[in-house]
């Protein structure tokens, strides 16, 4: 049975050498069959998974439980509950800006790559076919682990595409291959957590030497759908998207984009309300004065995608918007901010009462009871541990658009955690409620990516208020090639899709002013309530250029949004001089961070936008390169001298 199915594939030599040798290989070919082999092949409640490390005897690395619900992976080291920043190493020859593995570690990839393939020719092995890349344009992989780890490849085709073995044709050609060898974490890289990454022109290799599926199952095949993009000319996204309906049947496509913390889930959650159905907008950091919305009906969401956002070359069309799909058909979601039981209905029943089993990490099991996802795996600082994940198929989700349905994006939003900002106390915290900007300034900030103020994912240990960025499109801590590349990939899609709106968000703070995620939500009632189109007499030139436009009126449900909080220099705690001295913080951390992408690579148009904001350029320079086509002429005058 091995011999008949190793002979349908076209397979690197020593990967076929290393299965033709292995004693065993299981080839599921029902997700059931997998989830089964999670627990080993006795049908037990319990699987330890663990191996012997020379010089060091046996180490449990995980302990998988069966539920009622689903399989509960809880993993012996707390290190490897969380991906660890910085795991990623390139093992080939190819131009990359991130660490190569022969300087990081001083031997050469290929001696690691033969041990490897000894050690996976000595064990028992789960082989999975998969897709990855979503419904509407999938790419081919294989995943080849130790069968007492079977959970690793359960989670990926929970989070991409489960093929059966059967389904495969002959002269199968995975476009990806992961390899799954969690004792290479001791024996090579000091008990730290090592992916590495190997690019041809036909096959992207990524060998995963922890069992954690963060930065293999779900940010590694990120990266290896970004390498894939790179060499066709399209980008996979970071960013959450959805579809909303007015209370008027009109529909529209909202993008969010965002370094980690930047909103990206909030942007599929409803408006977020007190007990007495009010809508808490502001709250004043110093006198603790709160502002409110009375809202009625708002608009129904429809998710389309949670993190990973396909807008494959393949579904553009005309229209002058980014079309996008869902680039994974499930979602590795955290649940740190569900704590008690009703905090997040839909997922709560959904993981409680599920299709199919489901899959958590870091969340407490008991053999045959109901796994629940506000349960987190308690740690020895004796705190819930911080990344208690579920991974839930995106068809069990309500009202979720369906992942081969491409669709146009109406609005490009960026989301920025800000600090508090005084004039007393001056931070980068100055973004209005919402900022408009032209396609130049929209690929700026993509480009920097601020992790922005208490970043939740990211721990800060500048003493400040924690301004860094993340890089290129907030997904470049998972490519594996160069900044420049995608920096001028990411430029060509923002100035192509001039028909799709670029706007900012805060979140946090505005000024002296408490927001939460307030701005995104109501900022996109907003919108969806005008078409996604902007009156020109409503606009006015914010202070700060890099912010574009702020609004000078909002009015929704007959209500006002403050003016201060559309145009923080008018906080009396703020002011002109306070915004200006903030402005320059931000200016400077833009100019500090954009100076890298000055090399000669970089597309001419990229330079001219650099060089605007190096000179303080004025926005009327930017619209000049790339103008706003969301904008209505119109008559009357607004509200600005009021």
């Amino acid at each position: 049975m091995k011999s008949d199915y190793l002979n349908k594939m076209k397979l690197p030599a020593d990967l076929m050498a290393a299965l033709k040798a292995c004693p065993n290989i299981y080839f599921p070919k029902t997700k059931q069959e997998l989830y089964e082999l999670c627990f080993g092949t006795s049908g037990g409640s319990v699987q330890i998974v663990g191996y012997t490390i020379p010089g060091e005897g046996y180490i449990q690395e995980a302990e998988v439980v069966r539920c009622k619900n689903g399989a509960s992976v809880n993993f012996t080291d707390e290190y490897m509950r969380r991906r660890a920043p910085n795991c990623m190493y390139i093992g080939d020859d190819l131009p990359t800006d991130k660490p190569r593995f022969k300087e990081s570690w001083g031997m050469e990839f290929g001696d690691l790559r033969a041990a490897t393939m000894n050690w996976l020719s000595s064990q028992n092995l789960v082989m999975m076919p998969a897709g990855i890349g979503g419904k509407a344009h999938t790419y081919s992989c294989l995943v080849v682990c130790p069968a007492n780890a079977a959970f690793f490849a359960y989670a990926l085709s929970n989070i991409q595409d489960f093929i059966s073995i059967d389904d495969i044709k002959d002269g199968y050609e995975p476009r990806s291959i992961i390899y799954v060898a969690p004792p290479f974490r001791h024996t090579h890289f000091g008990g730290k957590q090592a992916v590495v990454h190997c690019r041809g022109s036909k096959l992207h290799e990524v060998f995963s030497y922890n069992l954690y599926p963060g930065p293999s199952a779900k940010k590694g095949v990120f990266a290896i759908l970004l390498d894939i993009g790179e060499s066709e000319g399209w980008i996979t996204n970071h960013a959450s998207a959805a579809l909303l309906q007015t209370p008027y049947e009109n529909e529209f496509v909202f993008m969010h984009e965002g370094a980690s913390g930047g909103g990206k889930s909030e942007m599929l959650e409803q408006i977020h309300r007190e007990s007495d159905n009010r809508v808490l907008v502001a709250k004043d950091n110093v006198t603790g004065e709160s502002f409110h919305l009375n809202l009625g009906d708002t608009c129904d969401i429809f998710p389309i995608a949670d993190d990973m956002v396909m807008a494959h070359k393949d579904l553009q069309n005309d229209s002058g918007k980014l079309v996008i799909a869902d680039a994974e058909n499930g979602w590795f979601l955290r649940v740190d901010g569900d704590k008690y039981y009703g905090n997040i209905p839909l997922y709560e029943r959904i993981s409680i009462h599920p299709e199919e089993p489901l899959e958590f990490f870091n969340i407490d099991g008991t053999p045959g009871a109901t796994c629940l996802i506000w349960e987190h795996t308690i740690e020895s600082n004796g705190k819930p541990c911080s990344n208690p994940r579920v991974i839930i198929p995106r068809d069990m989700i309500d009202n979720i658009i369906p992942g081969d349905e491409p669709l146009e994006v109406d609005v490009r939003s960026f989301g920025v955690r800000m600090p508090p900002s005084t004039k007393d106390a001056p931070d980068y915290g100055i973004m209005g409620f919402v900022q408009i900007v032209p396609p130049a300034l929209a690929w700026l900030w993509r480009l920097i990516s601020p992790r922005g103020f208490k970043n939740p994912s990211i721990a800060d240990n500048s003493g400040g208020s924690g301004l860094s960025a993340e890089g290129v499109g907030s997904y470049w801590p998972f490519s594996t090639g160069q900044k420049v590349t995608q920096a001028n990939m990411l430029l060509h899609q923002i100035v192509n899709t001039p028909n799709t709106l670029n706007i900012l968000i805060p979140n946090q703070h505005i000024g002296a002013y408490k927001v939460g995620f307030m701005a995104e939500w109501i900022t996109r009632e907003y919108l969806a309530r005008r078409s996604c189109t902007l009156m020109e007499k409503h606009l006015v030139e914010a202070r700060c250029p890099l912010f574009g436009y702020s609004l000078d009126e909002m009015r929704i449900d007959g209500q006002h949004i403050r003016l201060n909080f559309l145009r923080p220099e008018l906080q009396v705690r703020l002011g002109d001089d306070g915004y200006d001295a903030c402005a320059k913080i931000l200016t400077d951390f833009f100019k500090k961070e954009l100076q890298q992408f000055l090399v000669p690579e970089l597309d001419p148009l990229g330079r001219q936008i650099i060089e605007l904001c190096m000179n303080d350029a004025p926005l009327s320079e930017y619209l000049k390169l790339t103008p706003i086509n969301s904008i209505k002429s119109s008559h009357g005058k607004g509200r600005q001298n009021k």
